[in-house]
C-alpha cells in the first residue's frame, strides 16, 4: 500500500504549538484536528525522536502503519481521501 502521509507532521505541530492554538486553528498547514487528536500518541511512541517539519516523518508513520493505532489510521486514510482532490 503506497502510503501519502505529508500531513502527519501536524501531529508533533499541535504539541509544539500548544494546547491553546491547537484549539483554535482547526486546520493547520499540515493536516486536521482529527489527525492530532488520534495520532499523537503514536507519533510520541514511533516517531517522537524526529523534528514535526521533517520529511522522514511521514516515513516512519508509514513504517509503522501496522503497530499505529486504528483510529490514528483511519483519521491518517479519510484526511488523504479529502485531500486528494485538493492536490495537482
Amino acid at each position: 500500500m503506497a502510503l501519502k502521509l505529508t500531513s502527519l507532521a501536524v501531529v508533533a505541530c499541535a504539541l509544539v504549538a500548544g494546547s491553546a492554538v491547537a484549539q483554535t486553528a482547526p486546520q493547520t498547514r499540515r493536516g486536521n484536528e482529527t489527525l492530532k487528536k488520534y495520532c499523537t500518541g503514536d507519533y510520541l511512541t514511533y516517531c517522537g525522536d524526529l523534528a514535526p517539519s521533517d520529511p522522514a516523518v511521514d516515513k516512519c508513520f508509514g513504517a509503522n502503519w501496522a503497530k499505529l493505532n486504528e483510529n490514528c489510521r483511519r483519521a491518517i486514510d479519510a484526511y488523504e481521501k479529502t485531500t486528494a482532490g485538493k492536490k495537482g
